[in-house]
Order: structure tokens, then C-alpha cells, then sequence
């Protein structure tokens, strides 16, 4: 799973810790090598010291740095197990009158929303968007360290404009390397809608006040990565559901909507660390 947030880690301070060791090696074995003039003997010994309060200091730096990095932790919330968001006006697949809605924030440019929407997502498609159990809502999680991400996000709504939300979704998560504003009009050609009428949305600031306003509602609630997930009961305009972040394995979806349908379900796995999370 993507997260927007990377953290220098404590090794990483001590790599650098023996990188200076290294380099102040050769100049206290200079400083006290025998054959130096006698002048210079009392100079080593300066020296020497100077280099032990120099690592006592850079010691002293990283032990404060390492509690503060626990205590940021201690600090941090936990992660949402159930969360509440609006899905007016949002692009849909299903049946509105599906007993069940999951709620899905991606990014087009996050490798475990294509690996999601590749492996897991047509199981779900088959067994219950098409079966009638489930409907599935889009919504919108641009990660900043992606820069076409949100111009894609963008480019699906535009497509949605003409009906083919979801064939220019699918066209996108297919072409992770292929989402510069330059690349997306052969997309939109390739799933059959007026490029003319699509480039005229491109080049307008339509959809991004509602692209935002997704972000700011997952942040709301504390979802910061994608892929992550709402899923619960259905509702006209708000869902309120238990939260699966990452690109979990299908027995995880399977779990959570039966639990909402109110069925007993076995447990799977726990809804939270997917293996590509950083």
C-alpha cells in the first residue's frame, strides 16, 4: 500500500554514524603514528580528543533523535477500523438497490491499486457487482509523490462524461507508465469516446474541486494509502462500514461483505497491513 509520509529511519542515521567512523579512522592513526615529530605528538592527542567529543555529540544527536521518532509513534492514531464517508454523486457499478456498497480510494499511479484492480477485483466483479449483492463506488486518493495521478483521476471523470467511467479506469490502471496529460487522449480513443469532447474537459478545471474533496474526505477519516476501503450497508448518500486498507487477498473482501450482509463469516485476514506497504 502507498502512503504519503516516508520517515528517515534510525539505521539509516547509523549507517551514516560508521560512514564518518570510517573517515575519521586515517586521521587519528595519523595524529598518533610513532614517526610524527615529537611536536606533533601533544597536536594527536588534541586531536584524538577532539574526534571522541566529536562522536560523544553526534551520539547525543542520534539518541534524541531516536525518541523522538518513538515517541512520534507512540503518538500516531490507530488506524480506522469503521469509517463514515459521502458517495453523492460518485461514479457507480452495480445495482442501486445491492444490499452492500464498497467504497474504493485509489490512485492510478499506485502499483497495489493495478495489482488490486487486476487480481481481486474481478473475482468481486463476478460474484457480487454482477450477482446484485454489491455495489461499487470510486472515489479519488492522488498521492502528492504521484504527478500524473491526479490529471489521470481527472481524465476518468471526463470519460465518465460520455459513459465510459469505468472503460477509461480499467484503460489507465492498465497503463501505469502511460498517464502523462500527453498520453491521455490515445487512451480515450482506445475506449470509444469522442476525443474532441474529452480534450475540451482535459484542458478545463472540471472534476478537481470533487477529486480534492475525495482526498479530504479519506484524510478526514484517517485513510492516507492506497488502495483503501469502505464496506458496508447501503445508503443513498453516506456509507458507514468497516475499513480494509491495502491490496488484501479476496478471503478479506469475502469476509467484510458477508459481515455486513450479516452473515456468519469465517475469519480471514485481519483488515490492515498489505505485504507491499511502506
Amino acid at each position: 500500500m502507498h502512503r504519503h509520509v516516508q520517515v528517515i529511519s534510525i539505521s539509516h542515521w547509523r549507517s551514516l554514524l560508521a560512514a564518518m567512523l570510517l573517515a575519521l579512522v586515517p586521521l587519528a592513526a595519523i595524529a598518533v603514528n610513532p614517526g610524527e615529530a615529537a611536536d606533533a605528538q601533544a597536536g594527536g592527542s588534541k586531536t584524538v580528543d577532539a574526534i571522541l567529543e566529536e562522536l560523544k555529540a553526534i551520539r547525543q544527536i542520534l539518541e534524541k533523535i531516536e525518541k523522538q521518532g518513538l515517541a512520534a509513534g507512540q503518538q500516531r492514531p490507530a488506524r480506522p477500523t469503521v469509517a463514515t464517508v459521502s458517495i453523492s454523486n460518485k461514479p457507480v457499478m452495480g445495482s442501486e438497490s445491492a444490499p452492500v456498497t464498497v467504497v474504493e480510494f485509489a490512485d492510478y499511479q499506485c502499483p497495489y491499486c493495478l495489482r488490486f484492480t487486476s487480481t481481486t477485483f474481478p473475482s468481486l466483479k463476478r460474484d457480487y457487482i454482477d450477482t446484485g449483492k454489491v455495489r461499487w463506488v470510486a472515489l479519488n486518493l492522488p498521492l502528492p509523490f504521484h504527478k500524473d495521478a491526479r490529471k489521470a483521476a481527472q481524465a476518468a471523470l471526463c470519460a465518465g462524461e460520455q459513459g465510459k467511467f469505468w472503460e477509461m479506469r480499467e484503460e489507465l490502471f492498465k497503463n501505469p507508465q502511460k498517464l502523462a496529460a500527453e498520453h491521455l487522449p490515445e487512451h480515450a480513443a482506445s475506449v470509444g469516446i469522442d476525443v474532441e469532447a474529452f480534450n475540451a474537459c482535459l484542458a478545463s478545471d472540471r472534476h478537481f474541486a470533487d477529486i480534492d474533496q475525495d482526498a479530504k474526505d479519506a484524510s478526514k477519516v484517517r485513510l492516507t494509502g492506497t488502495p483503501s476501503f469502505i464496506v458496508g450497508k447501503t445508503a443513498s448518500d453516506k456509507i458507514t462500514g468497516q475499513v480494509v486498507i491495502g491490496a488484501q487477498p479476496l478471503n478479506v473482501f469475502r469476509a467484510a461483505i458477508r459481515k455486513a450482509l450479516g452473515e456468519d463469516a469465517s475469519p480471514g485476514q485481519p483488515a490492515g497491513k498489505d505485504a507491499g506497504e511502506r
